[in-house]
């Protein structure tokens, strides 16, 4: 075989290489394997693993767990894309562990976040509520450098709750925010066809102003969300109705300033809180952990497509947009989302 045969036979080798390749990153992709592959992410998510913080008795612990970002369920068992945030269903897994293990006697909570979705917080809020009432098991809270809106929300049902000085919490409320940039579109000759099946189905349209009949409904929707966050303010820190609403206006406030309001009882660090909840529960002995998600393909997989796609800027944008709602929605939340 001469040398010209054995290139045609190497280029052709090539190509079946790549057209395997390029075939089996397509079927990665197809619907149905996506599906099944968001299962096994999500089956591997919820396999714990845990980290002894505090060595302890293993009859009787303490568990530590982490609000960190943003309290949305942005329905991925896992990120592809960037680093690890707020994951809703692994956490509320971690709650229904605590429920069922009896060997957990007390629970730390640090929340770190400006809030989230209205039903992701009331979701959290009814599971810590649960546990409590059906075990007895105490909730301290640590606040870290923010724990606003929704992160309160889901802090008020806590026995306890812990701030630093510098703390930013409050901002008790509801927001619903949308763009309107009609008038924008319309300078630069962009016309909007909207077919809808009744007058209020495209509430809160991009491209026109709201009416005053639109923001009746919206705000009547919006005041029902706020009488829930006042109403559990007041059954959590046991305040009367006239004193939470004073401060539930929307208002952001430091450590001190939500001591003084009664919205938290004490300033401490994460020591101090499990300090306290040794000596207030007797668990002098106990052994103090978190959890983890345990290591799998999933993990390593995430690791290869990070280095397939890389950190540019496109990537990053379509990260952005993967994982944005891109509608309003009612919110719990201070700040920008």
């Amino acid at each position: 075989m001469n040398s010209k045969r054995w290139i045609a036979l190497v280029v052709a080798a090539a190509v079946l290489v790549v057209s395997l390749l390029v075939n089996s990153v397509f079927t990665l992709f197809q619907s149905d394997f996506a599906s099944d592959f968001d299962e096994l992410m999500a089956t591997e998510t919820n396999k714990f693993e845990e980290t002894v913080i505090e060595q302890g008795s293993a009859n009787s612990r303490i568990a530590v767990l982490e609000v960190d970002g943003a309290i949305q369920d942005t329905g991925e068992a896992s990120p592809l894309f960037g680093t690890a945030g707020y994951n809703h269903e692994f956490f509320m897994g971690q709650l229904e562990q605590i429920k069922e293990d009896d060997s957990i006697k007390a629970v730390m909570l640090k929340i770190n976040s400006p809030g989230g979705g209205v039903v992701e917080s009331a979701e959290i809020y009814d599971k810590i509520t649960e546990i409590q009432e059906e075990t007895g098991k105490p909730f301290y809270v640590s606040m870290e450098a923010m724990a606003a809106s929704g992160g309160y929300y889901i802090a008020a049902p806590a026995d306890k709750i812990f701030v630093n000085k510098e703390t930013l919490t409050g901002s008790i409320g509801v927001i619903m925010q949308s763009v309107n940039y009609g008038e924008l579109a319309e300078r630069y000759g962009v016309d909007f066809v909207t077919i809808k099946s009744g007058p209020y189905k495209d509430i809160m349209s991009p491209t026109r102003d709201m009416t005053n009949e639109e923001r009746e409904l919206l705000q009547e929707m919006l005041d029902d969300s706020y009488q829930s966050f006042v109403d559990i303010i007041v059954e959590g820190r046991d305040m009367p109705e006239e004193e939470v609403r004073a401060v539930a206006d929307g208002r952001i406030m430091n450590g001190r300033q939500a001591v003084e309001a009664n919205l938290a009882d004490d300033f401490g660090y994460e020591e101090d809180v499990i300090a306290g909840l040794r000596n207030d529960f007797d668990l002098a002995d106990a052994q103090v952990f978190k959890y983890g998600v345990s290591q799998s393909w999933a993990s390593l997989l995430n690791v290869k497509v990070q280095s397939l796609f890389g950190n540019d800027i496109e990537t990053q944008m379509l990260a952005k947009l993967m994982t944005e709602y891109s509608s309003p929605r009612m919110m719990y939340l201070y700040g920008d989302k």
